[in-house]
């Protein structure tokens, strides 16, 4: 049998990430900073353990890997674990500033050496198997371009996007990196926003926020597969990227976003 993790499995996207990868057949172990959500919801699901990691430490990445090949090959790392504080950059407090860096993009740089050590990309023992595998970083559509009121967030979502692409062509032949880069998703993570903060109604301004189903589909889909990003939906994609190529130009039409945001939440 073939194993995985996914880390910030607690609840939302990974936890459906780790639902919908035992319905595939891994052997799962789910990895949360809240230990009892990851032991209960690993219960639920039917993922083969729960553990409690804070994913800003080096060595509890080993560790995760340690468990997981005790179930199986480890075959797929999921990079799900992160934080979200919103706020423009004078605003944010420099503890938030401090966990945006360490958890959302050191995180997934210690989750990602983990992986390729376990997939035979590290040395040692593991490079005797060179069996391969997947990883797959949940970024954000921030990452691609401008976002007032999200700029930290952003920034480590757009170094995830960065790492990806270039950890994927230094991965030796059989390993596969990947990065989802979803719009707004129904989360406790967006729910969290500020109420009236500019980031807020920006993720709304898309219209309907992603379900974690269709994200965690999505994301195990990536699984495999030649493609290093993939946005969702696509054509917010684009609209993202225009603003990282007029970034000069783009204060009246993100004025236009913020507006159509605060509408969307009102009917809501």
């Amino acid at each position: 049998m073939e194993s995985a993790v996914v880390t910030g499995a607690g609840r939302g996207i990974g936890r459906e990430v780790a639902a919908e990868l035992v319905r595939r057949g891994y052997a799962v172990v789910r990895t949360d900073l809240d230990g009892a959500a990851a032991r209960r919801t690993a219960d639920e699901v039917g993922a083969a353990a729960g553990l409690e990691q804070d994913v800003r430490g080096e060595g509890s990445h080993r560790v995760v890997a340690e468990e997981a090949a005790r179930h199986g090959r480890l075959a797929v790392w999921v990079n799900n674990a992160g934080v979200g504080y919103d706020g423009a950059l004078g605003a944010l407090a420099s503890e938030h500033v401090d966990a945006l860096v360490d958890v959302n993009l050191k995180g997934v740089l210690w989750g990602m050496r983990a992986a390729l050590a376990s997939f035979g990309a590290g040395g040692g023992a593991a490079e005797s198997v060179g069996t391969g595998g997947d990883v797959v970083n949940v970024a954000s559509l921030s990452g691609l371009g401008p976002v007032p009121g999200l700029s930290v967030y952003a920034a480590t979502k757009a170094a995830i996007v960065s790492l990806t692409t270039s950890v994927a062509v230094e991965a030796p032949r059989g390993v596969r990196v990947h990065a989802l880069c979803p719009d707004g998703v129904d989360t406790a993570l967006v729910a969290g926003m500020q109420p009236d903060g500019r980031a807020k109604a920006l993720v709304h301004s898309g219209g309907g926020l992603l379900s974690v189903e269709e994200v965690a589909r999505q994301a195990v889909d990536l699984i495999g597969s030649r493609r290093v990003i993939r946005t969702l939906p696509a054509w917010r994609g684009g609209v993202v990227r225009a603003g990282a190529l007029l970034p000069s130009q783009s204060r009246r039409a993100f004025e236009g976003l913020t507006w159509v945001g605060r509408r969307v939440m009102r009917r809501r």
